[in-house]
């Protein structure tokens, strides 16, 4: 078997040898499959040798009836298929892997624009907040990065603190009177004070690799660093306690960036797309689409380094506001179901 066919091949083959006879051992399983469907695992002996027993895993997690395993409850994405084979006094583990997909796909919205309200042009918007009354923002670029408090009627900065020019200012959130900011290759994050916006105290990416969106759900930050993944962080020892992967019922989706936690859902913009995600949290199914396409011309801008990087919820007034990078405009918006 060449190389290519390796890889292709659905299956993995050990050879064995016990007692004189030669094993073909192959586990297999689906490459992917959607979680509404039962999962069926096999191994495979080609040359007609006995095995005595197997066990089966996914994700170390030994399964009782691999002809039908019940994968409803499982997050999506990436997962480990592993069986133990034991044969004629011998032991042999083969390892697979799966992919699990949503059961449905998406939900596709249009919307309505309800009220538009001036932007700076010049920020390159990475993270942006209602809080209180205000928009606060986290803007990008080396040597021109910030954090600010915005007037939402009159666009007007109202309070701003320059990041260092060796930092790329990236998503942040607000939550129990601290703002976080996140920065893009650096492997650093800031914590400021919510009212005067002193600087409290920096903490370390861990397994996530960059920084890119920012958000909360009242208990944990929840952070993309532009792969399919969303991770949870502890919001005090900024430990990353566990992930998600977003998928359709077809495919993942990388390149998640600027966040927001509405009704229970995770909303995410994608770069260099004008539309958002509508994300279940607990397994990273993709339940919405929203197109956002006509907004960046809206406001000024075109081409997909300047595109919709901007989602702002007001939950008291149920209100979705949306902008970009060097957007001139804020959208307030509805979503409507096409």
């Amino acid at each position: 078997m060449n190389k290519i066919a390796a890889i292709l091949t659905s299956g993995i083959l050990l050879m064995a040898h016990a007692c004189g006879n030669k094993y073909q051992l192959r586990l297999e399983s689906p490459k992917t499959i959607q979680v509404n469907q039962p999962l069926k695992l096999s191994v495979k002996e080609t040359s007609g040798n006995p095995i005595d027993s197997i066990q089966y895993f996914i994700n170390g997690k030994l399964i009782e009836n691999h002809q039908a395993v019940d994968i409803r409850d499982y997050k999506l994405g990436k997962q480990a298929i592993s069986a133990t084979i034991y044969y004629n006094g011998e032991k042999r583990q083969l390892n697979n892997t799966i992919y699990f997909l949503g059961a449905n796909a998406p939900e596709v919205y249009s919307y309505e624009v309800v009220n538009e309200y001036p932007h700076d042009n010049k920020a390159f918007t990475q993270g942006f907040v209602f809080h209180n009354g205000y928009f606060y923002e986290s803007t990008g670029e080396y040597g021109v990065s910030s954090l600010r408090k915005v007037e939402i009627e009159t666009g007007k900065v109202l309070q701003k603190v320059d990041l260092d020019r060796k930092y790329f200012g990236e998503g942040m959130t607000i939550l129990n009177d601290k703002i976080y900011q996140l920065t893009w290759k650096n492997k650093v994050g800031f914590v400021y004070d919510l009212k005067s916006f002193e600087l409290k105290k920096t903490f370390d990416y861990r397994e996530s690799a960059e920084g890119w969106g920012l958000a909360h759900n009242n208990e944990k930050l929840i952070k993309t660093d532009g792969s399919e993944r969303m991770w949870f962080l502890n919001p005090e020892t900024f430990e990353e306690e566990s992930f998600i992967e977003t998928y359709t019922n077809k495919r993942k989706a990388e390149k998640l960036n600027e966040l927001e936690f509405v009704k229970g859902k995770i909303y995410a913009n994608i770069w260099q797309q004008n539309s958002i995600l509508i994300v279940e949290p607990s397994n990273g199914a993709i339940e919405g689409i929203v197109n956002l396409k006509g907004l960046q011309s809206k406001a000024g801008q075109s081409g997909e380094n300047n595109v919709l990087n901007g989602i702002a919820y007001d939950a008291e007034n149920d209100r979705l506001f949306v902008t970009g990078k060097n957007w001139n405009k804020v959208f307030e918006i509805k979503l409507k179901e096409k």
